[in-house]
């Protein structure tokens, strides 16, 4: 072989080894690149999310919600959870007046239909806890309530959800299991106020959630009673038609039905769905 066909070899081998060595960094690159790309899409999936996402939430909720707002925006920055509390019934007539909202939690199956009837929730609404109702009286319960009979004697100053709210509705259940009547001196339009009525010494007891009387801690003393077992009510959560932000609504609804969602709501009293 001569030197210049020796010479044009080494060329060729050199050249075929750079070449491989080119194609391998290449591949290299390209699945770095892949790497960076599909790390950066499920990392700043988070980083999507932004801007303000309104939830309209039955008033029981108040406390545990709120807490999973910290936990949302610490989550997803440059998230702004807003909340609207009240009565169901009275959020669902909101949200089908055309009320801007992305979540509607309902404290019942009864007020989430009102949203669904009329087109304006998106799939089907989950049932993500439920709750149970308990007598709130004035701390240390002077006067021995130990029963919801106890509530209809006379000159006792009870009060009540209205019939219309869950907690009301869920009230009325529980009387017409005990085959009991009772006169309240006042209807309220959600839960926190029945149960304001008691912390305020306007009342001598309310019914409400044990939700709610937990929050108050020694503002008001609980007492169960058997017949509550017999009205339990399923919380059920929807993402909204007209949503805004439905990315942060979904996001949202996925917290309040995860692990650490529902630990927070447990926490509070809530019982598993």
């Amino acid at each position: 072989m001569t030197c210049s066909a020796r010479r044009t070899r080494r060329m060729l081998q050199v050249t075929g080894a750079g070449a491989a060595a080119l194609l391998a960094l290449s591949a290299c690159s390209s699945s770095d690149s892949a790497g960076k790309s599909e790390s950066g899409a499920s990392g700043s999936s988070s980083d999507k999310l932004s801007g303000e996402v309104t939830v309209f939430a039955a008033a029981s909720l108040k406390e545990s919600f709120t807490t999973l707002k910290k936990e949302f925006e610490k989550e997803h920055p440059g998230t702004k959870v807003t909340f609207s509390f009240g009565g169901s019934d009275s959020l669902a007539a909101g949200i089908t007046s055309g009320a801007p909202a992305d979540v509607f939690a309902a404290a019942s199956p009864k007020t989430m239909k009102t949203v669904t009837d009329k087109g304006d929730a998106v799939g089907e609404p989950a049932t993500f806890i439920r709750n149970q109702l308990e007598i709130a009286t004035l701390p240390g319960n002077p006067d021995k309530v130990s029963s919801l009979k106890d509530l209809t004697k006379s000159g006792r100053k009870v009060v009540l959800c209205d019939k219309t709210v869950p907690c009301g509705s869920a009230a009325q259940k529980a009387l017409g299991a005990s085959h009991l009547e009772l006169t309240p001196v006042s209807y309220e339009q959600d839960v926190k106020s029945a149960l304001n009525k008691v912390v305020l010494k306007e009342a001598d007891a309310a019914v409400v959630y044990k939700t709610d009387v937990k929050a108050a801690g020694d503002k008001v003393e609980g007492v169960e009673f058997p017949e509550s077992a017999k009205a339990i009510n399923d919380y059920p959560i929807a993402r909204l038609k007209n949503a805004k932000n439905p990315d942060a609504a979904k996001a949202f609804i996925a917290l309040v039905r995860s692990d650490k969602g529902q630990r927070v709501l447990n926490q509070a009293g809530f019982l598993k769905p």
